[in-house]
């Protein structure tokens, strides 16, 4: 069984699905619903329940909000996708917070060649565990914030908060 939790945060309600304590999704909603919707048919089929308490992948949250930055580095995340894209959201997760970088640079993190922005850009616009695989950290090589899943505000609101500039409340 796939377990959800709503979180609230200054950048909006961030809902967290777990299974056996490893964060399968994660995203800026207050509907659980619309992250298990974008799971495997094969997670899909585990079926969701809100829990009011997902313990330490909660907690996490909680410490990362209070300025723990590192605090989402150490809980366990699973999402599917190819060789290449999991070499991509593992090189996002070794992106410390409050250091940010170009699609170019984080093919080249993930060893691949700095041709492969291309497919840096499709790993950040799939990727389903916002902000535990922080693709927020990443920033187009021509200047301003660019895309983001849940919106250029929530983007713009986490590299605030990891810069020590964001507001906490």
């Amino acid at each position: 069984m796939i377990e959800a939790q709503v979180i609230p945060t200054p950048a909006g309600p961030l809902a967290l699905l777990a299974r056996g304590g490893v964060i399968v999704a994660a995203g800026f909603t207050a509907d659980p619903t619309e992250m298990f919707e974008r799971l495997t048919p094969a997670l899909q089929a585990e079926g969701l329940t809100q829990v009011d308490d997902l313990g330490k992948p909660a907690q996490a949250v909680r410490d990362y909000l209070a300025g723990d930055l590192a605090a989402l580095d150490t809980i366990p995340v699973e999402q599917p996708g190819t060789d290449t894209r999991q070499r991509l959201h593992t090189a996002l997760r070794d992106v410390p917070a409050g250091v940010t970088v170009s699609y170019a640079e984080l093919a080249e993190r993930a060893g691949l060649p700095r041709t492969a922005a291309r497919a840096a850009g499709s790993a950040c616009s799939q990727n389903l565990i916002a902000p535990f695989v922080p693709c927020h950290r990443v920033l187009p090589s021509t200047g301003g914030f660019g895309g983001y899943y849940y919106g250029t505000p929530v983007k713009e609101w986490l590299l605030a908060h990891e810069s020590g500039q964001g507001r906490t409340s």
